[in-house]
């Protein structure tokens, strides 16, 4: 939380804010942006590879700096979300990164949100500037396996990188409890929405089961607030090591909905790989109705005494539906026309419930 009512431009709070909704739905609220698409290194899923023959571009720091200001100040962001391809060296990269944060945060007073990819393998007292003016850091997992990394990114290194994310976990914990115990003067802030990852998903053989079990860890391990599964798509040039061809886009939607499923609804990985083939999931359901079919001696469940654990599995209902359903039953009985008042899936639901 954070807002200009003392001084300064804008504000994390959400009022006042327009989002922005592309012809195909999205919605963009953040200025998300290369610092430039040059790059030293020659991932080879990767369409700004060194090798690539993509025309080059890259901003200053002060035009970025302004482009963000201007873009607030006429409502279509909420905040900056930074990153860049390598330039000269990662300190070098992580230097100007930083530059930009500060000069937002220190010389304009902006108080909206700013969330920076990080490099790994940059100083640690870049990274430790970088969690004071960013709200969130991020480090690219890349792929889910380190052979695979090897093989199509070799100037990275996976033990490299989750050390990296190790030390940000560690840094953001520790100034999390400082801010708990110390009262009058108030350490700075690091990072304080955590840090973030991204997987390039289907530029190797790893099936689903790897991928998730990839996510999981990173859950336990780092704390990551969100791991973003990033389908690969073909690029011009591509290297032979890769795919021909993208994985079907309902597999991005689907490592999603799973992922949800880890994070808030309490199943575990090898529950959700259970309703899945050759450690793919199916293509054919969502994974929270996999897992329902696979375990049908457990439905129907009774909507007015069932657990919260077991209401959060059953299909079509959501984690804040749950939460409504307990509310309403210390009153009165749950009954199907509640259901479709709230507006519910019930051919989805009404099978697995009594």
């Amino acid at each position: 939380k954070r807002d200009s009512r003392k001084g300064g431009l804008g504000s994390t709070e959400g009022s006042g804010i327009c989002h922005a909704y592309a012809p195909d739905g999205r919605c963009i609220s953040l200025l998300k942006v290369l610092l430039t698409n040059a790059c030293v290194f020659d991932c080879a899923y990767c369409v700004n590879r060194a090798s690539s023959n993509v025309a080059r571009a890259r901003f200053t720091v002060e035009e970025l700096v302004d482009l963000t200001l201007d873009f607030y100040r006429r409502n279509y962001i909420e905040g900056l979300f930074l990153s860049s391809g390598i330039i000269r060296s990662p300190d070098y990269t992580m230097e100007q990164l930083v530059r930009v944060a500060r000069a937002l945060r220190v010389d304009h007073g902006f108080k909206g949100y700013i969330h920076l990819k990080t490099i790994p393998d940059a100083a640690p007292e870049l990274l430790e500037e970088a969690g004071r003016h960013a709200d969130r850091l991020s480090i690219n997992h890349e792929l889910p396996q380190a052979a695979s990394l090897a093989r199509l990114a070799p100037e990275k290194d996976l033990p490299r990188i989750r050390q990296a994310m190790a030390g940000l976990h560690d840094r953001i914990a520790e100034a999390r409890d400082a801010q708990k115990t110390v009262r009058r003067a108030r350490p700075p802030r690091f990072a304080p929405a955590g840090q973030s990852t991204q997987m390039i998903v289907g530029a190797d053989a790893a099936d689903d089961g790897v991928i998730l079990g990839t996510a999981t860890d990173l859950y336990a391990a780092h704390r990551m607030r969100r791991v973003y599964y990033s389908a690969y798509s073909p690029i011009p040039e591509a290297s032979r090591l890769l795919p021909p061809a993208a994985p079907p886009q309902l597999r991005e939607h689907l490592r999603y909905q799973a992922d949800w499923l880890l994070r808030f609804y309490g199943f575990s990985h090898a529950e959700i790989m259970a309703g899945g083939v050759g450690g793919m999931l199916d293509l054919e359901l969502d994974p929270k109705t996999a897992w329902a079919l696979q375990h049908r001696a457990q439905f129907p469940v009774n909507l007015n005494t069932a657990p919260k654990e077991m209401l959060l599995r059953v299909p079509g209902l959501g984690a804040k539906t749950v939460a409504r359903l307990l509310a309403a039953r210390r009153h009165a009985a749950i009954r199907s026309d509640d259901l479709a008042r709230l507006r519910l899936p019930l051919a989805k639901i009404l099978p697995f419930v009594v």
